[in-house]
């Protein structure tokens, strides 16, 4: 199985190897953990990589519901699914994003800016879809109090610890992936702020019990995310296609608004009034004050900052687009003005100046 074209064959376990082979040799290990079910004495280990663990059986009115809590053995299911992440990753940019590519012609620093966009908006589409599927299953727009209500919330659905170990999966690939994209030195800062801030929200939700909270904010968060990528790339195809640009700007701060408003609501109203106050890590429960000042600490300072990147970003934009239209207006006047015709000394109307009265005369032109 061949994700990418060969041009050149590189010793084994080189770095060059590994670059250009990394997705064949993850799909390889992920073969052998699935070869691992077919027997008994690795089932039971290989069912550790692709199964969610710690799943409790509840009694219902119908039978029993399965809930699922959260443990250390999920970092080796986080770890199977990134694995599973880069395989993905290659496939995308192997059989979309390369082709693509190959028609637009783009430099060095568009191509990679494509590639990125274009994985981003995979990867926000499917979570955009997936996460309002999950809030409106599970009632939570209908409801709102319950993002509070009864706290903590230890038992997960299956498709709520799923999409939460996918999620986490998938920013911990774009760790290694920078290596594997060969990305330049000076965006890695770039990418590295913007990777931890998503594995600190999400996986502080995770941990704390915030899970019903962090897929509404997960959710904003997506859908601002999937509307400038994609006005990205139509940006990279038309560069006078500003439009998407601007739904994104409107669509950017409305989101932040509804997530700074959330937040305060849910940790700094609703959990302040729920009964349990204790900090008791068995139960789940970290609802403290100071736990509480901390959470709204972090989402509001995250958002505060990204309010000032995008007010920062809109100011030059607004700056260059201002330049290029005095740009523009200097070069149609310039053309719009008549062209001086220089004379010469001894011309006046295009007829030669007659000189005390007496013209000049023609000079006789010799015979060839």
């Amino acid at each position: 199985m061949a994700f990418r074209r060969r041009n050149r064959s590189y010793p084994f376990f080189s770095q060059e190897f590994i670059i250009q082979n990394h997705a064949d040799i993850c799909f390889c290990v992920v073969i052998c953990v699935v070869l691992g079910l077919m027997f008994e004495v690795s089932a039971k280990t290989a069912f550790l990589f692709i199964q969610p663990q710690y799943n409790v059986s509840t009694p219902a009115t119908d039978g029993e519901t399965v809930f699922y809590l959260y443990g250390t053995k999920d970092l080796l299911t986080i770890s199977f699914y990134v694995i599973i992440t880069v395989i993905l990753h290659a496939l995308v940019q192997e059989y979309a994003l390369d082709k693509i590519n190959r028609r637009l012609h783009l430099s060095k620093v568009k191509h990679s800016k494509f590639n990125e966009s274009g994985q981003l908006v995979a990867f926000h589409f499917v979570s955009t879809v997936w996460c309002l599927y999950l809030v409106i299953m599970e009632g939570y727009l209908s409801s709102p109090a319950t993002l509070w209500e009864q706290y903590p919330h230890l038992h997960l659905s299956f498709q709520v610890k799923f999409f939460y170990l996918c999620q986490l999966a998938y920013w911990l690939h774009a760790l290694p992936e920078l290596y594997f994209q060969k990305v330049r030195k000076e965006e890695i800062p770039r990418h590295l702020l913007y990777i931890g801030l998503y594995l600190l929200h999400i996986a502080g939700a995770y941990i704390l019990n915030l899970t019903r909270l962090g897929l509404i904010l997960l959710l904003l968060q997506s859908i601002p995310e999937l509307v400038f990528h994609i006005a990205r790339l139509f940006y990279f195809t038309d560069e006078n296609n500003q439009k998407p640009f601007d739904i994104w700007a409107v669509v950017f701060v409305i989101t932040r608004l509804f997530t700074l408003t959330l937040a305060v609501l849910a940790v700094g109203f609703g959990l302040a009034r729920v009964e349990d106050q204790a900090f008791d890590p068995e139960r789940g429960n970290f609802n403290t004050l100071w736990l509480r000042m901390c959470i709204l600490l972090v989402v509001c300072a995250t958002q505060v900052w990204m309010m000032w990147r995008f007010i920062h970003s809109q100011l030059r934009r607004w700056r260059e687009n201002h330049l290029e239209q005095n740009m523009r207006k200097r070069i149609t006047l310039s053309k719009q003005q008549p062209k001086m015709v220089k004379k010469e000394p001894g011309q006046e109307n295009g007829l030669i100046k007659v000189e005390n009265g007496i013209s000049p005369k023609a000079k006789k032109l010799k015979s060839p």
